[in-house]
């Protein structure tokens, strides 16, 4: 049974849904909307703004406006401020556990365990660091008559564009490097997952952001994302979402010479190897796959095992399969929600037919037409699915799924499920599970990617730095390291002779 919706967020929900520019809601030039609808049901839930090339302009300018103001606030202040956005977010995350699962799908019991808590603890541990920014001097290799030193100072203006998997912990991924920095940012969230997005950005007003420093364009790619991307007074973008979209946002931004983060997903695997903890290695890569619907850019889908325990591995992830409940996200009882979209759920449907198509068989599921779920009817369900037998070749071992499909695939040496592993155009993530030290240390090195999880799969940490090699993009978030890609290093030379 569902959940009785809070008041404050049947509220919001039933607001009118502006844009957020300069500190205040405002529609958008000529008054143009769009449909906001719940995965689970294929109902309208709202109507936001579409934001188009003007309402760019006018963000962008804002941005720009409030900029001198926000460098030049005390880091104390800034980090103040982003320590009670934390807050407050921590406060309200009954709230928003219900705003994700209206407007993604996700079980609430996951925003819960990750979204909320990640994206409260991101914004503190930002604030924490907008005090720790600090430039160096040099003695000149000379021994010039000068004294030298570094500042760090803030890029400008940051347009964030994210995707709508995790839409608020996304915002925080962002936002809480960028604006501890001293930029100030123009937001993009994913045309159709906007309001989380936009209840933050009041929370933001609410708790003493001044106007202009982070603003909201809700809106379609072609309309907003592509002309905020190529605005000549916006200084970075940082983008996280489809590996064509990365690229085409790499092109448009060419131009301006702007700096350019990408995270662009994967086709992660994960290495069983027969010494390891079968128990754990199965409810690992079990989640590994099928967390967030499979809507994860780190989904484990390519589970590679060593031939020894292999039947044993597929007949126990299988049961585990089994376990799952399809349901509305605000069902305390679901484990698996809805997919975002009807689009998104045909292309996952057509990626399961070309993999039946290429030899690949079912072990769980492989039904290409849409679950059908008591009490949701018209959602956006795919029946959990796990493979055995894909080609190396096919689709649904080259392609990234983002559904709910895994495949396993039997290995022999440790030389093997290496090359396995590697055998991608991406390099994300990756998983070993094993108890030997040493093999964990050697595969580990040798595998191409920016994270690799041994014996455990998926943790994050705001102090730990996450982002891929290759095809999977560059940048860091998370971490110090995140706040490199929002600074930039400017040195001062006084003369002293």
């Amino acid at each position: 049974m569902k959940a009785d919706l809070l008041a404050s967020v049947r509220t919001f929900v039933a607001t009118e849904h502006q844009l957020f520019v300069g500190g205040e809601p405002r529609p958008a030039h000529g008054g143009a909307r769009f449909d906001v609808q719940d995965p689970a049901s294929g109902a309208v839930l709202t109507t936001v703004a579409r934001a188009g090339a003007a309402d760019v302009d006018d963000a962008v300018a804002a941005a720009r406006a409030a900029l001198p103001g926000w460098r030049r606030l005390p880091a104390g202040e800034r980090g103040r401020l982003l320590w009670e956005l934390g807050n407050r977010i921590e406060a309200l995350a009954a709230e928003f556990l219900q705003l994700e699962a209206l407007d993604n799908g996700k079980p609430t019991g996951e925003a819960a365990a990750v979204d909320v808590p990640l994206t409260a603890n991101g914004f503190r541990y930002f604030g924490g660091l907008a005090t720790k920014i600090e430039g160096v001097t040099i003695p000149t290799y000379g021994g010039l008559p000068v004294h030298v030193s570094t500042r760090r100072e803030p890029v400008g203006v940051v347009a964030a564009i994210i995707p709508w998997n995790f839409p608020l912990l996304n915002c925080a991924y962002k936002l809480a490097p960028a604006l501890a920095a001293g930029n100030t940012v123009v937001l993009k969230p994913a045309e159709q997952t906007p309001l989380s997005a936009l209840r933050l950005a009041q929370l933001a007003a609410e708790v003493g952001f001044p106007p202009g420093v982070l603003n909201v364009l809700t809106g379609f790619g072609p309309e907003a994302g592509a002309p905020l991307a190529a605005h000549p007074d916006v200084d970075k973008i940082t983008f996280t979402g489809e590996n064509s979209t990365g690229r085409s946002i790499l092109a448009a931004s060419g131009g301006t010479m702007k700096r350019v983060s990408l995270e662009l997903g994967g086709k992660s695997p994960s290495l069983v190897f027969a010494d390891a903890d079968l128990d754990a290695a199965v409810e690992g890569t079990f989640g590994a796959v099928y967390f967030n619907q499979g809507q994860c850019c780190v989904a484990g889908a390519r589970i590679f095992v060593q031939r020894p325990v292999y039947d044993a591995f597929v007949e126990a992830l299988a049961a585990r399969v089994h376990q799952v409940r399809l349901g509305s996200g605000l069902d305390p009882a679901t484990t698996m929600g809805p997919l975002v979209s009807a689009s998104q759920r045909d292309r996952v449907l057509g990626l399961v037919r070309s993999g039946l198509a290429a030899g690949a068989k079912p072990v769980v599921g492989g039904a290409t037409d849409p679950a059908e779920v008591d009490g949701c009817p018209g959602g956006y369900f795919v029946e959990p699915t796990l493979f055995v037998d894909a080609p190396p070749d096919s689709d649904i071992m080259r392609r990234e799924i983002f559904g709910p499909v895994g495949m396993v695939a039997p290995f022999d040496t440790e030389q093997e499920a290496v090359a396995l592993a590697n055998d991608t155009e991406f390099g994300l993530a990756a998983g070993v599970w094993t108890r030997d030290v040493g093999r964990a240390h050697r595969v580990s090195d040798e595998i191409r990617a920016g994270v690799v999880w041994v014996n455990i799969y998926g943790w994050f940490d705001v102090a730990v730095p996450f982002g891929g090699f290759r095809a999977s993009g560059y940048g860091k978030e998370h971490g110090i390291e995140a706040l490199d890609a929002y600074l930039q290093t400017k040195a001062v030379w006084m003369g002293l002779s």
